[in-house]
């Protein structure tokens, strides 16, 4: 259908419209449609059928939008306002590809548009089609060439194409336009200054980069900048003595920034440790109260001069109470030596305290305040408890909470102490402790809330986080209204630990949503950052968000996420009546009744709390509705709700492994961890060149690991992935192809063999014997009394003996993994109690029911027969 032009008063009409969709007056904006649309000579008018559309969509009608623009494209597909109207669309669904073939449909019909040319470029940048982007940026820098977005957009566009020189070509010529005073303070001109002038040195261009910052200095705001910068080009350019200078000014200027002595060692190129020593003196004498001029040299001093510097350093902490050396010295002690005068020099320093309140019987005379001995015991607390002996750690950590029982930081440790002890339930008790002693503080708040999380304690720490959540609102709710990730990733372990798969699989689906909301949010900053000028900040933000899935929280939730997929795949849940037909079956009538009771009593339960649930969700949606009806904001259409049951019951649960496990792979290469995982899930896909690809980067990375051990015996052997597959066959070379990389990769010895020679290999780890035991279990049923020997051996010259390894080992014993084991079991159990005799895991049978009903947890018998009557 041809174009209809309106007339003169539907076209003033059409208009208003337009300005009530941009001033977000969306009812106004549906009373002029209806307006042309009630004369039947314009009831088919396309343009005023998708505004209409687009109006619907942002009150979040959007089956109704979606008709009624389609309806509009098709009685004027020559109009450029309904593609443009069906991208924005398309935009608001997160349809970006689609968004972007439709504007550039609307621009066969009018190519010189600059509103469309607009949302492409922003369209463009957001999808990372930099080529693209650049033409598009081309486009309108021909079409306004005096507006300075139009510069920048293409100066940006070859900056992020990698072309540097072509990128500081365009700011430079750029530059020229503006008319600025030498002595005029000017922060954006300041801010595309600084923007050239880091174009310039990604361009390898020193050289030019100092000049330019030599020649504009003066018109920068960041003087600071200014100055790292310069020190960092001059480096670069072997301007050593100058470099030098740099470095001093900067010391001056802030004496506790680690890099500025990092800068000043490479301008002086120190040949010795003595010359290297020398810088950090005379930073002592400059400035007598420095902590990091102290601290550095402990990294690379050694014997006796390590033992002075860390006096001094010590010394000084401990009278001015510092609460954090400890962590400052952290990253010392995978040096044992260092480990062991630390350990002598602050045990000297607590003996003397204690008799003549001074840090050294030697010493002048100068008494120390009572605190320096409780800054002591502080940290030899954390002392032991980094190198494993926890009974000494928490003799300290009680001394000192015994002299000063109001510190929080004292408890904090202690609960500290317990985690790592493998006692997360102790631990979760003093943390709770700690935050009890200052109930406004948050980090205590959050970290009691995380201890409690770790130790299951799921709703107690809801509540605990409640303390400072929005009121009218439930914790949960507003902490993923909040995009607390913290909180959601511990809650996800929580859940998956007590066998809830849908609960914990619904908290990792909220923090993958976080981050799809993260990488969309940075659409508003793409206009946004070149209007204001924050070009440095703005690039940062791009290149952050290319790498944003490689952050710790989201590769928590992915793992979570994929082995409860796994599991799911592997043990289908079963339907809920026919398991209680089966637990019911042995039981006698006596624990019949008893069992029918206790479930009409959960049931009753379970009613009230869901009938609470749904009048909180009720007063919620009401006051939504009010907010929404108040101001008319764009809001797009609804999320579709996060149902654990559901999600719990996926038809393909490897499918949505995949999903997860995609960004891992392309961005955490590094971590052995993502292409085990991914052999998981492509072993049980059957995907054999999948596989393949897996076990290679994962050998790249650590060929002995041991889960990467267990990968390898049932790649190469068990059975032969060359072997014909029961559901299809294999193509010949995929066949030959696979033959001939096991070979190249582990040889042609058999899966016996290669498991033995691994085990002699790594005979002193208990990590690797166990990996070793688990296969020699699979491979040979009539080896499994040897298997469990070999695992569970606890000498002191084996290796890699932590509570978790014992603890795997002892879940293995349990399961049945290394044969029937039951009585081995007890037995190691006990063994490793009489070696970590706080770890919740090896504690006799009976001890946490016995522990509840001290604390009065449990309820008598009498009081179940009370409840039932």
């Amino acid at each position: 259908m041809p174009t209809v032009t309106l007339p003169p008063k539907e076209n003033a009409l059409f208009k208003r419209i337009l300005r009530c969709y941009e001033h977000k007056q969306y009812r106004n904006g549906l009373k002029f449609c209806k307006q042309i649309l009630s004369n039947p000579k314009f009831a088919e008018h396309g343009e005023t059928l998708a505004m209409k559309g687009l109006t619907l969509n942002c009150l979040g009608k959007k089956e109704e939008a979606y008709d009624l623009v389609r309806r509009g494209l098709r009685n004027d597909l020559k109009s450029h306002v309904c593609w443009h109207v069906y991208g924005l669309l398309q935009r608001s669904d997160k349809k970006y590809d689609e968004a972007i073939k439709c504007y550039r449909n609307a621009l066969k019909w009018d190519k010189d548009n600059l509103q469309i040319l607009r949302d492409l470029s922003l369209l463009q940048i957001q999808m990372r089609d930099l080529e693209g982007y650049r033409e598009t940026r081309y486009q309108l820098l021909q079409l306004r060439p005096a507006q300075r977005a139009s510069w920048i957009g293409y100066a940006i566009a070859y900056h992020l194409l990698e072309d540097y020189e072509m990128a500081a070509k365009i700011i430079e010529e750029f530059r020229k336009t503006q008319q600025t005073s030498p002595d005029k303070v000017d922060y954006e001109y300041s801010e595309l200054l600084l923007y050239q002038n880091q174009v310039l040195r990604e361009a390898g261009l020193h050289k030019e980069a100092l000049e330019h910052l030599s020649n504009y200095e003066k018109q920068i705001c960041d003087k600071l900048a200014v100055e790292e910068t310069r020190g960092e080009l001059l480096l670069n350019l072997e301007r050593l003595e100058e470099a030098t200078e740099v470095y001093c000014r900067l010391q001056e200027r802030n004496p506790e920034n680690w890099s500025y002595y990092h800068g000043l060692e490479k301008a002086l190129k120190p040949s010795t440790v003595e010359e290297r020593h020398k810088i950090y003196e005379d930073a002592w004498e400059k400035f007598p109260k420095g902590l990091v001029p102290r601290r550095l040299p402990l990294s690379f001093l050694s014997g006796e001069k390590f033992r002075e510097c860390l006096d001094r350093y010590l010394r000084m902490n401990f009278s001015k109470g510092c609460p954090p050396v400890f962590t400052t010295l952290k990253s010392l002690y995978n040096d044992k030596e260092k480990v062991a005068i630390i350990e002598e020099l602050v045990v000297s320093y607590e003996t003397s305290l204690k008799s003549c309140r001074m840090f050294s019987q030697n010493d002048d005379g100068k008494e120390e305040p009572p605190t320096t001995l409780l800054w002591v015991q502080y940290f030899l607390a954390q002392h032991y408890d980094m190198i494993g002996q926890q009974t000494l750690a928490l003799e300290y950590i009680n001394a000192a909470i015994e002299s000063t029982p109001t510190l929080i930081e004292l408890f904090l440790i202690k609960a500290k102490i317990y985690k790592h002890a493998g006692n997360i339930r102790e631990a979760a008790q003093w943390m709770d402790e700690a935050q009890a002693l200052d109930t406004a503080d948050r980090f205590i708040n959050s970290k009691c809330a995380k201890y409690m999380l770790k130790a299951g304690m799921v709703k107690e720490a809801e509540e605990m986080c409640s303390k400072f959540t929005r009121e009218g609102a439930s914790a949960v709710e507003n902490l993923n209204e909040m995009q607390c990730m913290w909180f959601q990733t511990e809650c996800a372990l929580a859940y998956k630990a007590m066998n809830k798969f849908g609960e914990a699989l619904k908290k990792c689906h909220e923090i993958e949503r976080h981050f799809v909301e993260i990488t969309d949010d940075q659409f508003d900053f793409h206009t946004y950052c070149m209007r204001k000028m924050t070009l440095r900040s703005y690039v940062d933000l791009l290149k952050l968000e290319d790498v944003l899935r490689m952050h710790p929280f989201y590769y928590k939730a992915a793992v979570t996420a994929i082995q409860i997929y796994l599991s799911l795949h592997d043990n289908p849940l079963t339907d809920d009546s026919k398991e209680l037909q089966a637990d019911t079956a042995n039981l006698s009538d006596k624990e019949l009744k008893k069992l029918r009771n206790k479930q009409r009593r959960a049931q009753k339960k379970a009613q009230l709390e869901e009938e609470k649930k749904n009048a909180e969700k009720e007063k919620q949606l009401k006051n939504q509705k009010k907010k929404k009806e108040d101001d008319d904001e764009e809001i797009g259409g609804p999320k579709e709700e996060l149902i654990p049951d559901k999600l719990v019951k996926v038809e393909n649960p490897l499918e949505e492994a995949i999903k997860f496990l995609m960004p891992l792979k392309h961005l955490v290469k590094e971590k052995i961890d993502t292409h085990l995982l991914a052999f998981e899930i492509y072993f049980r896909k059957e995907k054999y060149l999948l596989m393949l690809q897996s076990v290679k980067r994962a050998l790249a990375i650590d060929p002995e690991h041991p889960w990467l051990h267990h990968v390898a015996v049932h790649f190469s052997f068990v059975p032969p992935p060359y072997t014909l597959s029961e559901s299809k066959e294999l193509p010949e070379v995929v066949r030959t192809v696979l033959k001939q990389e096991i070979t190249r990769l582990f040889g042609d010895s058999n899966a016996k063999s290669f498991n033995q020679a691994y085990l002699t290999k790594h005979s002193n780890s208990i990590p690797h014997r166990l990996a070793a035991a688990k296969m020699m279990a699979y491979l040979d049923s009539s080896t499994e009394a040897k298997a469990a020997e070999l695992a569970t051996a606890l000498d002191e010259s084996l290796n890699n003996r932590t509570i978790q390894i014992c603890t795997e080992v002892l879940e293995c014993l349990r399961s049945g993994v290394l044969g029937d084991c039951k009585e081995r079991a007890e037995s190691y159990r006990a063994e490793c109690h009489k070696l970590y005799p706080y770890t919740l895991a090896f504690m006799p049978p009976g001890y946490e029911e016995n522990t509840k009903i001290a604390n009065g947890d449990i309820s008598t018998e009498t009081e179940e027969l009370a409840n039932e009557m």
